[in-house]
Parts: C-alpha cells; structure tokens; sequence
C-alpha cells in the first residue's frame, strides 16, 4: 500500500472541512450569542464582562489592533484624562474615582499605570494597555474584520442581526453590542466648505504654520488642542463658533474646555493677537479675493507680498455674496466683504487657513433600514438615540456602548469618557444576565441596622455613582428588618426596575442614593462658592451624596415629569448630605447624625446603637426594644468575638472555656457575605481608604 496514501486522505478531509466552514460563514450559518462590534475600550469592557459569564461572544474589530482610534486622535498625541496614581489610599475603588483610563477587570493589577505613570499620558500608551487587557484576561476578538453592513431579521426563534464584513462573510448574532465610537468628522456645508482644511488631516509640525493667520471653526478641546501646538509659531488665531467656550472647571462636564489646552485664553485676554468670535456657521462663506479686486481696493501693482498671497481666505456671509447661482469659493468682490459694512467686523483680516475642528460623529452608514437606530435628539443628531438602559430605540437586542451612548447623559455626565462608560458598560451587561439568562441584578442582602454603614462605605469610596454622577445610582430595597442593596442601576429607568433588575419593590418602599452637583449655577472659583453648615445642605453645589425616599416605585409619567436638571422624579423624602472639600463624608455632627435620622424618618424606626445593659433595660421595660438590640444583643452579636474579649470575660468569670470553645466557631446566624464585604454590625463607621 502506498504510504502516501493516509497522508492524501487527510489533505482532502481538511480541504472539506475549510469548505464546509467558508460556506457555512458565508451562507450567514456562523452564529453567536453576542456580538461586540469594535475593540475599543468600551468593547473590551464589555468582552471581559461576557468572558467572566462564560458566555458564547466575539469581538470583531476592523484593524490589527485595539484601540485604533488612539492610533490616530488626539492629533497632537496627549490625552486629557486623568492618570493620577498617588492618592494616598491602598483602597482600590476609591482609586478608581481619580484612575479614568483604566477598565475594570478582577485582576488587581490590570491598571493602566502599568504602561503609563505621566499625569496626562501620550496617547500611544493607551493601544498598548489595552492589548495588555486583551492578552492577560484571553478575550475572544477577531481583527482584520470590517463590518460594512448590519441588518436585523426575524424568524421562529426571535430577531437576530446579521453582520457582513468586507469579505461577503456573514455573521449571526443573537444581541449586537456597538461599540464603534465616534469616528467620522463632524462637517457643516457652507459656501467655501471646500477650501477649509480638517482636524483629521492637517499637519501637525507647528513649523508649517509659521508667522500664519490661522481661522479655526470651533471650541471644543479639539479645537484648543489645534490651536495651543501652533501659539508659539501662528501670527493670530482666531477660534470661531456659534457658543462661547465651556470650561470644564465651570460646568463640571470632562467634554467642554480643560485647562490642559486653554492656553490661548490668556493670550486672548492679554490682547496678544488670539481671540475668541461667536457666530453662526450654516450662514457664512469661505472665499478668495479675487486678484483684481484687491488691486481695484489700491493695492500696488508687482508681486504681492505674504499677506497679499492669492489663497488667502475671507470669511464673510452668504447672503451678501453677489449672486446666489455664483456662490463659489472664488466670488468674492469689496462690497461682499463685511467689512465694507461694518469696519469694525471682527474677523475682516484674511486667513492663510482655515482649519475645521467641530468634533465627530456616529457612522450610521454601516446599518440598514430594518437596524438602524434614529438620531438622538440632543448633541446635533451625531449620536444614536437609545433607551434610559443603552438599548437603542426601535431596535430591540441591539445595545450601544460607550462614546456613542453619550447621548443619555450629554452635557451632564461622564458617559462619553471611559472613566465613565466603563461602569454604564457594567450596567448593561447586568441588564443582558437578567434578560436573556434570568440572573437577577447582584445585591448585598443588609440587616437594617448595618444600612448607614453601607451607605456611608459607598458614599465614602464607590467610584461608579462618584463618575457616572446623575445617572448611575444605588437603589435600596427596604425589607423591615432587612433592606437588599442594589449598586450602580441607571436611573432614568427606575420606572423599569422590577423587569431590568429581576427584584421586586417591597411595601416598604425604596431609598435611591445619588451623586450629583447642585442646581444653582455659583461662581466656582469665587467666595461662598460651597456651603459648610449641614443645616443648609440642600444648597450645596459641588458633588455630594443625595438621597431619595419613594412608598412607591416611580412611573414613566413621573420620570417625564421630574423637575429640570433633577436626576429622579419628585420623592416622598429626599435629604442632601451636605458637600465636603476633602470629599470625606464621615464628620459625626454633619454627616452620620443627620443621615441616620433621615433613616430613622424613612424606616420609622430606632437606628441607634446601644451598650448591652441599655439593651438589657430595654428588653425588660419595652415590648419592642430597638432594632440594634433585637438584631444584636438578643441575638448575642452585639459584639464580634475576639481573643482578648475572651480572655477578659474568663477572667471574669462570666464564659467558661466549654463556651469559649463553642464561640471561636463561626456563628451560622451572621452573615458571612457581611464578614467578607468588612460590613460594621453597629451604626458606628470604621473605614479603611
């Protein structure tokens, strides 16, 4: 027999096996539960949540690597999130408040201090962290995939998405997970829109705008980025836009101006050239003045010099441009200029560029009829609209995550930023356990008497609520003598809790804690900007802990209804623990006291703590004694043993040792779950930061 024959054998059964699989691929047969689409760091987010499920997933990316938009943007190479790793804790959480790089992950290590220790990193750092990310956690991403065409279809088992990449390749998927961000340049069409140049393309060498007039449509950091590389080479530069800048130190908002990049302010306000101009931009025209014309305005005749180059550009407005079948970038005559309106018009000297930095946009190109999301309402239409918990609009199983789910919180949290999505990408992969698996929200079950100790831990050093401040809060679920502790569910779809979380509301009632900035606009630099006495908590303005009381959970009309700027709908209760400089809320007087009494409010019942002979007293002149001795001293866990408790109460003749033996077992009536999470059994608070 000829040896070569097993060897043919095999070549051929692998051969039909590639063809099988290519066909199966290509026919659409290839099926996952979960497709992640993009292995930016939202994507990789939710690809560590799906992998530590053990769910069926991928993640499909169009480059080499992840993170390819930190390959290219900012163009200058700085990013302006926060690195800051010296914090003076050891806690890991309460790192994670001042960490907005990092993903959230179960290994301890896995920071994005590992690549980077510079307060503002380079952005070449953050690809390397997150193929880091890829590697030490085993995520399932496919690169080189480019997904050119997403459509929705039904059949017998439910509505599924197909996705086509460049190859006519089609994959099935159960749910689809966007996470493409933003990629295409944010443009507006106006006469002379083509002789402008774009974020995403120019030079990026400060020399090759030397002793040059620069026009740059636009406020936001990218603008400023822009303008900031070029101030120590540009003649002047003008910012131009309809709104007047928004500084982040003023709103609280990480998407308007940081002080990173507003070095231009001073030179505007010091009048060394710079400066800032409002106006429309759908009504204005770029053009060139025309050789001619600049002679007829009395300009010598012979070669011109650099200020009377023959591309230098005029910004006017459309409506005086000659005629409207002539609006092109080369029409422009004396009387079209503003100035031979107004000579006192801002912008009446020429540019050598004008430079277009307005931001990007949702490729909404790649989806069809049947899976498209509609634009969103707020942020210009430039991102997809989607339910309160991320689920696009009019496309059921179809989830958006990260920048692109900005539109929730625009202007008004940190979803747009990884420090902030990072948590509502948490948010909703909890929602996918408890739809699609019937794995109900994670919860701390809590004796009653042990809430105001949670409330204060997390309050002290959650970093979910304290990023995603407004718009992720903890919903307590009060139980009588128990309460169940649910973290970090998105607000605005309180009115579906019951079918997102899986728990039911008690007749108790709920408690919402939230973080969240004052209403009152102050000055954030000036005197009286915060109040210190807790009295007048209420008017705090800097970030600060809020509580909501509701009998009741409340309705879609409630929530639609709920006062302007309020993250929740009108409660039965609501008490503001009053604002701290050090962001420490644990003061006695200002802090535990007044919190503890609005529970007391809330729950109608004694929260205080109490030695055992007032306990002993009480129980013996009380029908009902308080909660704490009922849930302490009656049950003999007043006090969590100890060796040296022990010994003193040998020593006193009050435990022989056979008790003593008995009590070094862990007592089954105490919760472990409590034990472990460091949970105080008394209203007292010890925290570790």
């Amino acid at each position: 027999m000829d040896s070569s024959l097993p060897h043919l054998f095999l070549s051929v059964l692998i051969s039909l096996v590639h063809c099988c699989v290519r066909n199966d691929r290509h026919n659409g047969t290839h099926q996952y539960d979960y497709c992640v689409l993009g292995a930016g760091p939202a994507g990789l987010q939710m690809g560590h949540f799906l992998s530590r499920a053990q769910r069926d997933y991928v993640v499909f990316e169009r480059n080499s690597g992840p993170g390819s938009f930190f390959n290219i943007y900012p163009r200058h190479r700085k990013l302006i999130s926060i690195n800051k790793i010296y914090t003076g804790r050891r806690n890991r959480e309460f790192n994670l408040r001042h960490d907005w790089n990092s993903l959230l992950s179960d290994k301890a290590d896995l920071l994005f201090q590992r690549v980077s220790s510079e307060l503002y990193p380079v952005a070449d750092a953050y690809p390397h962290y997150l193929s880091l990310f890829v590697k030490e956690l085993g995520l399932k991403v496919q690169y080189g995939v480019d997904i050119g065409k997403v459509r929705a279809s039904q059949s017998s088992s439910g509505r599924n998405y197909i996705l086509t990449d460049q190859h006519g390749l089609d994959y099935t998927c159960r749910v689809l997970l966007v996470s493409t961000g933003l990629w295409d340049p944010q443009k507006v069409q106006f006469v002379g829109s083509d002789l402008i140049e774009g974020y995403e393309s120019i030079s990026v060498d400060p020399e090759d705008y030397k002793d040059q007039a620069i026009l740059i449509l636009g406020k936001g950091n990218s603008a400023f980025e822009t303008a900031q590389s070029i101030l120590g080479r540009a003649s002047r530069i003008h910012l131009y836009s309809p709104s007047p800048v928004r500084l982040a130190w003023q709103t609280h908002y990480v998407g308007d101006l940081r002080a990173v990049n507003n070095e231009l302010l001073d030179t505007y306000q010091l009048k060394s050239l710079d400066g800032l101009v409002e106006g429309g931009l759908e009504d204005i025209a770029i053009v060139q003045q025309k050789e001619d014309e600049r002679k007829k305005l009395g300009r010598k005749k012979g070669r011109p010099s650099r200020k009377e180059k023959r591309n230098q550009l005029y910004l006017t407005l459309a409506e005086l441009l000659d005629s409207q079948e002539e609006k092109n970038s080369s029409r422009v005559t004396a009387a079209n200029l503003p100035v031979y309106h107004n000579d006192n018009f801002s912008l009446r000297q020429p540019y050598d560029r004008v430079i277009r930095c307005l931001g990007f946009r949702f490729n909404f190109s790649i989806f069809d009829g049947s899976a498209r999301p509609p634009n969103s309402e707020g942020a210009r239409g430039r991102l997809p609209a989607v339910t309160a918990w991320y689920e696009g609009r009019g496309t059921p199983g179809l989830f958006v995550l990260g920048t692109a789910a900005h539109s929730r919180d625009y202007r008004s949290s940190a979803g747009g930023f990884i420090h902030g999505f990072r948590y509502t990408v948490r948010a909703v992969h909890r929602i996918l356990e408890n739809r699609y698996h019937s794995n109900v929200w994670p919860s701390t079950k809590l004796l009653t008497t042990q809430l105001q100790s949670w409330i204060l831990k997390r309050i002290n050093e959650a970093s979910g609520p304290y990023q995603m401040f407004g718009v992720l809060g903890d919903v307590i679920l009060l139980q009588g003598s128990h309460s169940v502790y649910l973290e970090e569910f998105p607000l605005q779809a309180l009115p579906q809790f019951t079918s997102l979380s899986g728990h039911g509301i008690p007749k108790h009632g709920l408690l919402v804690l939230v973080m969240q900035y004052g209403l009152n606009r102050t000055d954030s630099l000036g005197p009286g900007r915060a109040e210190s006495e807790w009295t007048q908590a209420w008017k705090s303005n800097f970030l600060h802990p809020v509580l909501y009381f509701y009998k009741k959970l409340p309705t879609e009309r409630d929530m639609r209804q709920r006062p302007s700027g309020w993250p929740v709908p009108r409660p039965t209760a609501v008490h503001h623990i009053i604002e701290d400089f050090l962001t420490e809320w644990d003061a006695p007087i200002s802090h535990t006291q007044p919190l503890r009494r609005f529970l007391e409010h809330c729950l109608q019942t004694d929260l205080r703590a109490f030695y055992a002979e007032s306990c002993f007293r009480l129980s013996l002149t009380h029908r009902k004694p308080p909660l704490f001795c009922r849930h302490g001293y009656l049950k003999r866990q007043g006090v969590i043993g100890s060796s040296q408790l022990r010994q003193h109460a040998r020593d006193a003749g009050i435990m022989s040792t056979e008790q003593d033996s008995d009590s070094s077992q862990v007592d089954p009536a105490f919760p472990d779950y409590l034990s472990q999470a460091q949970a105080s059994v008394s209203s007292g608070l010890k925290l570790d930061f």
